[in-house]
């Protein structure tokens, strides 16, 4: 027979101060805004479709830019009794939204730079090059801001890739650019503007893939359940673990729930403190409920469920 429970709720509130990237984004969707100003007027002056291409690419990185803001600031906001996890989940879904909204753009230049191929045109080469000189230095400075969170947050790392793939995409033009003066070769911009455009698919899938999974409550992939299913078991007094579930609250913050069985839960007063700061040093799991049973009966085997 089951003897008693103990349902005990441990938030380990220690969590390293999250960087404020309020500031970057500011600088970054200004000095974005001004580049496409500049740049979609020269591309009209001299009928460059890949400048004006790359205006409309840098766009839709501006509000790429926008989107991952509005969700880092609605990830700090308070929680309610209705919103009991407030909204830091809206930082997984712009990190979603952004790649989807990057692949759609990658889609349209695509189609730009295949209609190149058939109906080629003259191009002022030099023009073309200072222009675009001018965007691979503010998209590499833009994605500069966001370098150092880009491993702990995947909607800083959506924002960071955003404006490292758009600093390529200037770049290519650039080279496009220089080769068309040297060679004539026309055919070079668009077969340039198609080969970034397949590492830019590449990178922002694998964001989005990872946000996908996030967003439906998967387990993070930077954390194994089995190690952390086996940390637990070897903790002093558990006979038995089950019912683990591991997921992201946010890009940043991760929860677990686990039930757990100590025939003699008494003799360890600071089993739940000890618990839950070990799970944030050890795997980064900074919101942990666990579920003490006392229950004799048990055979003690050692299972994962995936579900209550």
């Amino acid at each position: 027979m089951r003897g008693f429970i103990f349902l005990v709720m441990v938030n380990n509130h220690s969590h390293t101060t999250e960087i404020n990237y309020s500031r970057a984004f500011a600088w970054g969707i200004s000095l974005n805004v001004i580049y496409i100003i500049i740049e979609a007027s020269y591309g009209l002056m001299i009928n460059s479709m890949s400048l004006i291409a790359d205006a409309g690419h840098n766009l839709s990185d501006v509000l790429g830019l926008l989107l991952a803001w509005g969700a880092a600031y609605l990830a700090r906001s308070t929680a309610t009794s209705k919103r009991t996890y407030g909204f830091r989940k809206s930082t997984i879904l712009a990190a979603m939204f952004n790649s989807l909204l990057l692949l759609i753009v990658v889609g349209g230049i695509s189609i730009e730079a295949f209609r190149k191929f058939m109906h080629p045109h003259p191009i002022q080469g030099k023009t073309m090059m200072i222009v675009a000189g001018i965007g691979v230095v503010v998209n590499a400075l833009t994605a500069f801001f966001f370098i150092k969170g880009k491993e702990k947050d995947i909607n800083i790392k959506a924002a960071f890739m955003h404006m490292a793939a758009d600093a390529g995409v200037s770049l290519g033009v650039v080279l496009g650019g220089l080769l068309i003066i040297y060679t004539g070769w026309i055919w070079v911009d668009p077969m340039i503007s198609i080969l970034i455009l397949v590492v830019i698919t590449f990178g922002t899938w694998g964001v989005l893939k990872k946000s996908l999974l996030l967003s439906i409550d998967a387990v993070p992939e930077h954390i194994d359940p089995e190690e952390v299913r086996i940390y637990l078991k070897n903790l002093p007094g558990v006979t038995n673990v089950h019912h683990i579930h591991i997921w992201a609250m946010s890009t940043t913050e991760y929860a677990l729930t686990a039930h757990v069985n100590i025939p003699e839960p008494e003799s360890n007063n600071n089993f739940l403190s000890d618990t839950a700061k070990g799970l944030n040093t050890k795997f980064g799991i900074s919101h942990t409920t666990i579920q003490i049973e006392n229950d004799k009966g048990q055979n003690g085997e050692n299972h994962n469920c995936p579900t209550n």
